[in-house]
């Protein structure tokens, strides 16, 4: 029939004592990017989880984790909805507590394992220690207690050097050399925190095995600068999508961004007028770096027809609801993979560091100091700059002393 108005998504349901709250739901996920086929699975899932309530007698106020998740088993454990079905569930909790309309769930009390992993949280957070970094070193303090004490007494008096090693040993091949040295290193700053604390009378930091790092042994993955142009040129600029990740290539590969500095850039930090980027590193250590005249054009591209209109700050959004920053530098090196395959350039080393490598290859190469690498890519300490010295093998034979009795 001309004229008539399409039913709206809600406007055939039944929520029962959920019903005033499903209009403002759908408006902030709707606000959230999420696709008309998902909110007509969530508008499904809250239609039956409605019903439910209402003939177990409950009302909106009632909802907690546990009635949330009998009412999941009861009524989506299969069909139309159960994939989305403990998301939306989780969503609406989260916002029928923000209105106050269900009470905030009681406070759990700590266990002293627990209380002091928190202390030891703080304390960190006091020495401006990036978040990330401090829950991977609350992660390993917390496993380590755990394995110690279990639900026992904290009897911090009992630890010796060998529970200390035992420790290390049994976990420290878990995964790759990377995660044995964040293993490593944590377990001396905990056990560093026990004694600065007068928790532990000896400080037992000194007893954790070392684990064999050669830095200087093996050349840094790269890629040449005719791969470098190839993964850009195969960057697909006709979409969206493929422009924002251009201009994250951009960045990358032109001033040799680590992935984490990529996420954490702000609309703020950008001086349009200076051609300059404020960009964020580690232990909050902030640099202006010029922005090359390809990557402002990429970037101003981007922010004027790409990016969704979000109050987010975050330069770049990601392209799946719920919309915002990203959360992580994972997926900026996800991106970076996924452009290595689409180019065809094969590589050992497919994350976001490849192209940061690449880059001081490139300066070496063109004659650049290891001071001036180290001033783009904004290294502490000398030393981590000077890994690039092994890929400059022309000047390095000039040094090479001569072979007893080799030929000349």
């Amino acid at each position: 029939m001309h004229g008539m108005q399409k039913p709206s998504i809600t406007s055939c349901g039944s929520f029962g004592p959920l019903s005033p709250y499903i209009g403002p739901y759908l408006a902030e996920i709707r606000n959230q990017g999420y696709s008309p086929q998902s909110l007509r699975e969530q508008t499904h899932v809250l239609e039956a989880c409605g019903r439910w309530l209402e003939r177990t007698g409950r009302s909106a106020g009632d909802l907690n984790e546990s009635i949330a998740h009998e009412c999941l088993q009861r009524v989506v454990r299969r069909g139309f909805g159960r994939n989305t079905a403990p998301a939306t569930l989780r969503r609406l909790l989260a916002m029928l507590r923000r209105i106050g309309v269900t009470p905030e769930p009681e406070a759990r009390s700590l266990n002293r394992s627990e209380q002091l992993a928190h202390a030891y949280a703080d304390f960190l957070l006091e020495r401006n220690l990036a978040p990330r970094t401090i829950a991977i070193r609350r992660l390993v303090a917390s496993r380590f207690l755990s394995e110690k004490f279990g639900s026992g007494p904290l009897k911090l008096c009992n630890l010796r050097a060998p529970d200390v090693t035992t420790f290390v040993q049994r976990h420290a091949h878990d995964h790759g050399p990377a995660h044995a040295r964040t293993l490593v290193a944590g377990m001396r700053l905990f056990l560093g925190y026990l004694h600065y604390e007068g928790l532990i009378d000896s400080d037992l930091s000194q007893t954790v095995p070392a684990v064999a790092q050669w830095r200087f042994s093996t050349l840094p993955k790269h890629l040449s600068a005719l791969q470098v142009r190839q993964v850009l040129r195969h960057c697909d600029r006709s979409t969206s999508l493929g422009r924002r990740n251009y201009a994250i290539l951009l960045l990358l590969a032109r001033l040799g961004l680590r992935a984490c500095e990529v996420v954490r850039l702000n609309l703020e930090d950008l001086d349009w007028d200076n051609s300059r980027i404020t960009v964020c590193g580690k232990g909050g250590q902030c640099a202006r770096l010029p922005l090359p005249a390809d990557v402002a054009r990429a970037i101003a591209g981007y922010l004027q027809h790409d990016r969704p209109q979000y109050a987010c700050r975050r330069l770049f959004i990601r392209d799946y609801a719920p919309i915002g920053g990203f959360d992580r530098g994972a997926a900026i090196a996800c991106l970076v993979k996924r452009a290595l395959a689409k180019a065809g350039v094969e590589s050992g080393r497919k994350g976001a560091h490849l192209l940061r490598h690449s880059l001081a290859t490139h300066m070496l190469r063109k004659g650049a100091s290891l001071n001036e690498i180290g001033e783009v890519l904004r290294h502490r300490s000398p030393d981590t700059t000077g890994i690039y010295a092994k890929v400059d093998l022309k000047s390095l034979r000039s040094l090479a002393l001569p072979w007893p009795g080799g030929a000349r």
